[in-house]
């Protein structure tokens, strides 16, 4: 079917909203202050912001080809999107009441939100609407190749047909390979939903049969189902010639990260910065180089990142990128739901350097995205 993605681009092509609505989950520095929110616990408000300073970024680093390899589409719905996609249900919200729902300090409220501004998704065509959107804001970051990720469990728990939505977002996709942007797809599973549905995922993933679609992997809360119990999903997606990835180490502890590797065969680890905790786990990854896939902004605002330090608040300074990075481990650096996090993969970069990275470490980030990615 021919779908007419008629949106209008002269909002396509800008990073994000608003300056300010890009950095809300990054609060501004004081002196002795190491807080990503209030004091009582509530995000900071886009007049509360410590805008990200690009002066010292070296420009031939931010102008390098890049490659996004945990990247969901879903997570990918701009305020502006979800208003017209909304707007084409009958239902009028204004992009105010959408970047409000984008402010968290938890997972499980990030996990509320992301429930909400998805359910607007119904239709092969709204998924072809997001899909060419969120390609356009790709060539506008200088991202030449992505593996984008389908919440295919979602789509299953709401009725939807996998297959069509997919074939929607490759078609709408398709032009984009002849401007520099090449797409592959990861059918992805939701944990909470248990061991059943994780399977019924990868048979979609089977029925597909597109070259395009590279991998499975489970997200959603790492807490809720054991790891041993998704074991037959992953044998079967590796019968079936799939790529496996998982999110594990986000809100979770190393041992979890320990059963992706172990128990399930994953060779990526989405987030996986609770391995900061295990030495040993650390030596693990670097040994079998399993990749993790590393979120910065998502890990600040989900409250992740503070998780992990025990703490009740963590500036991305202290993200332990570098630390992970200088053990060995094989990382890459990527921007996960891009405007639900306020952010971009170039801003990740740039992050990245406020951390300390040096010229050399962050372009082997750069060149990390390519020499793992499963083309």
């Amino acid at each position: 079917m021919a779908h007419r993605l008629d949106q209008r681009r002269e909002t396509s092509l800008a990073p994000l909203e608003d300056e300010r609505e890009r950095a809300a989950c990054h609060p501004i520095a004081s002196p002795g202050i190491s807080s990503a929110h209030r004091t009582d616990g509530r995000p900071f408000g886009p007049d509360r912001i410590l805008r990200v300073s690009a002066n010292d970024f070296p420009a031939d680093i931010a102008a390098l080809p890049k490659a996004e390899l945990h990247l969901h589409l879903e997570g990918s719905l701009r305020p502006t999107v979800v208003v017209q996609l909304a707007a084409r249900h009958g239902v009028q919200i204004q992009e105010r009441d959408v970047r409000q729902r984008y402010r968290y300090s938890t997972f499980p409220e990030f996990l509320e939100a992301f429930k909400w501004v998805t359910a607007f998704l119904r239709e092969p065509e709204d998924f072809a609407f997001l899909a060419a959107d969120l390609a356009e804001q790709l060539l506008a970051q200088n991202v030449a190749y992505a593996e984008v990720t389908l919440s295919v469990g979602v789509m299953l728990v709401r009725g939807q047909n996998p297959q069509a939505n997919f074939e929607a977002v490759l078609e709408a996709t398709e032009p984009y390979e002849g401007r520099g942007l090449r797409l592959n797809w990861i059918f992805d599973a939701v944990r909470q939903f248990g061991p059943g549905p994780a399977v019924e995922v990868v048979e979609w993933a089977h029925r597909c049969a597109s070259p395009r679609l590279v991998a499975f992997g489970i997200g959603g809360d790492e807490l809720s189902v054991s790891s041993r119990q998704f074991q037959p999903a992953y044998r079967r997606a590796e019968s079936y010639g799939f790529h496996r990835v998982i999110h594990a180490g986000e809100t979770g502890g190393p041992g979890l990260v320990q059963e992706a590797v172990e128990l399930l065969g994953a060779e990526r680890i989405g987030h996986g910065i609770a391995a900061i905790h295990d030495p040993r786990l650390m030596d693990l990854l670097t040994e079998r180089k399993t990749v993790l896939e590393v979120c910065p902004s998502s890990n600040v605002c989900t409250g992740a990142l503070a998780r992990q330090l025990g703490r009740p608040t963590a500036r991305i300074t202290e993200h332990p990128l570098p630390l992970l990075l200088r053990r060995g481990i094989p990382v890459v650096l990527s921007s996960d739901d891009p405007p639900m996090f306020h952010t971009s993969i170039g801003e990740e970069y740039q992050h990245a350097h406020e951390m300390g990275l040096s010229r050399a470490e962050l372009e082997g980030l750069v060149a990390n995205g390519f020499r793992y990615a499963f083309s």
